[in-house]
């Protein structure tokens, strides 16, 4: 357990410099990928809820630092999102090839309405026309970065011990 936190941990330290750094200045179509929230949606798959809530909380504080945004924001948005995926993932997808592109583009669009809604709220300026012009090139992007991260973070972090001591006493 302690193994998945650290790599967990340097995994999304990784992902939020990339996206700060790299991801977020290339907007091919006009949308930008969001290679945290999938990292997060593979981890989250693979882990569960509660894995997945506290590190979408800590990725979203990590970004919300790196890119000097209101703090609480993107924890806010990440950790629902965490949560509502390895919910899913517990429920019903966890051992099906769809549910990482699923995951993915359901909630790129949550993501996208959640973060428009929030920073309404706070009283920041917002453009829902800008944003909802870029949605379908977000939605794409983040689709084809699913499947290479959905790979790597399935070898990092693989089936859980207690996932493989249940299907022990399953079939004994």
């Amino acid at each position: 357990m302690i193994a998945d936190i650290v790599k967990t941990a340097i995994a999304f330290f990784v992902a939020a410099v990339f996206q700060a750094t790299i991801v977020s200045s290339v907007e091919p179509g006009g949308g930008s990928a969001d290679l945290v929230l999938v990292t997060l949606a593979a981890v989250a798959l693979l882990r569960g809820s509660t894995f997945g809530a506290i590190a979408g909380f800590y990725a979203g504080f990590l970004v919300d630092s790196a890119n000097l945004g209101t703090l609480g924001v993107t924890s806010l948005l990440l950790t629902l999102a965490g949560y509502w995926i390895g919910r899913y993932g517990e429920t019903a997808g966890r051992d099906r090839a769809h549910a990482p592109l699923l995951s993915i583009a359901v909630f790129t669009v949550l993501y996208a309405f959640g973060a428009l809604v929030l920073h309404a709220m706070l009283g920041e300026a917002v453009s829902v026309q800008s944003g909802l012009r870029s949605l379908p090139a977000q939605i794409l992007l983040n689709l084809a970065l699913t499947v290479p991260v959905f790979a790597l973070c399935r070898r990092l972090f693989g089936p859980s011990g207690s996932r493989l001591a249940v299907k022990e006493v399953e079939f004994s």
